[in-house]
């Protein structure tokens, strides 16, 4: 499979960074993971980095280098990770569990499936648009859907930052989204962020990473901008991206190769 990849983190202003984010791969398919800590809940770097770890273990154990089922390899792995958050909490007796979103993307075959929980983002970019965009889960979103307030002030609204559906958290909130399969094509462009990547830009500005000759350079620019726009306030903001096409590197391996995001203290 030929592509090139990137992965960008800024702590922002907050204490601690609870963003994760990693990508991994065989000469059949690629997976990128994003994962956002709650920084309301206890842990919330712990509960990221074990959604991470979930699905690259699961992933280099892939028969023949490809999830036979990928709609099931995507639901059993973030079923996994969120059941592994929960044990964890009641075996360090922590008294709360802690709480992660998580965006998954798996391409193989020349399709792409991506599953989320949370309000991290998955964006398809293609052809200076974006094709495909996860659709959140949090309180801000559903009043969109409903008509109550507008996508224009979901951006600023007070209650943005609250969600419906995590990893760990609460156990009986969680569920897994997947949406349906779809075709990728030359030159298109997979991005996972974080809503401290995401809430500060528009739609313009992740035009520039389709159309820039170095997605490095583009992805690391933007994530300074999203911190900048947001001053003092700014979240932890990350971002995994690959472009695919024949112009892309190629990347032959014997082995799954899994590549977690060094995080920026």
């Amino acid at each position: 499979m030929k592509f090139v990849i990137h992965q960008a983190n800024h702590i922002g202003g907050r204490r601690y960074n609870q963003d994760r984010a990693g990508y991994a791969y065989t000469n059949e398919a690629l997976l990128l993971l994003l994962a956002d800590g709650m920084g309301g809940h206890l842990y919330g770097e712990v509960a990221a980095d074990m959604a991470v770890y979930t699905f690259m273990r699961a992933f280099s154990r892939l028969e023949a280098g490809l999830a036979q089922e990928p709609e099931v390899f995507l639901r059993a792995t973030m079923r996994a990770a969120h059941d592994a958050i929960i044990e964890y909490a009641l075996e360090q007796k922590l008294g709360g569990n802690p709480g992660t979103t998580c965006v998954a993307a798996l391409v193989q075959n020349g399709k792409v499936w991506v599953a989320h929980a949370g309000d991290s983002r998955f964006y398809l970019l293609r052809n200076n648009m974006v094709a495909l965009v996860s659709h959140d889960h949090s309180v801000v979103q559903q009043w969109a859907d409903w008509g109550i307030i507008s996508l224009e002030e979901m951006k600023t609204h007070p209650d943005r930052n609250k969600i419906t559906n995590c990893l760990g958290g609460v156990e009986d909130m969680f569920y897994t989204e997947v949406s349906p399969c779809t075709d990728v094509q030359d030159g298109d462009t997979l991005l996972l962020c974080s809503d401290g990547f995401w809430s500060p830009l528009e739609e313009v500005d992740l035009m520039k990473v389709q159309a820039a000759p170095s997605l490095p350079n583009i992805l690391d620019q933007l994530v300074d901008t999203a911190v900048l726009r947001e001053a003092g306030r700014a979240d932890n903001t990350t971002v995994v991206a690959a472009r695919l096409g024949a112009a892309e590197q190629d990347h032959p391996t014997e082995i799954p190769v899994c590549v977690p995001l060094a995080i920026a203290a």
